[in-house]
């Protein structure tokens, strides 16, 4: 019975990958313009994040379209596939959920996770 039903979710994921993936592709709309100077200084504060994502999660393909939107230079890690970037996920954040926003700080890494509190952040940021 359990293979079953792993099998059963297996099919439905290989069914439900590519319209994910196609939802990205057309959900980016125009990014945001902003002035160089100030996207440079946007930059400036993303270049300590990270976002540690899968691919096909639903959660973590609305949080990219919302980073393409804003037009933010956040670097993504894949922790489905790579293992040094899961193990950096579950050490440093304390468990394995996606999406999750690393935030390098001085007194030291801010994890945050739900797509919903990524986007409040990062609009938040974009201003």
């Amino acid at each position: 019975m359990r293979v079953l039903i792993r099998s059963f979710f297996k099919l439905i994921r290989l069914l439900v990958t590519p319209f994910l993936l196609l939802w990205e592709k057309l959900g980016s709309r125009p990014q945001v313009r902003r002035e160089p100077a100030a996207q440079q200084a946007l930059d400036v504060l993303t270049a300590n994040m990270c976002l540690y994502q899968f691919k096909t999660c639903p959660f973590c393909v609305k949080t990219r379209i919302h980073i393409k939107r804003l037009a933010l230079n956040i670097r993504t890690k894949d922790a489905q596939h790579d293992a040094q970037a899961r193990s950096e996920l579950q050490v440093g954040g304390g468990k394995v959920q996606v999406p999750c926003l690393r935030i390098k700080g001085e007194e030291g890494d801010v994890w945050l996770y739900e797509s919903d509190a990524l986007i409040a952040h990062l609009d938040t940021l974009a201003g």
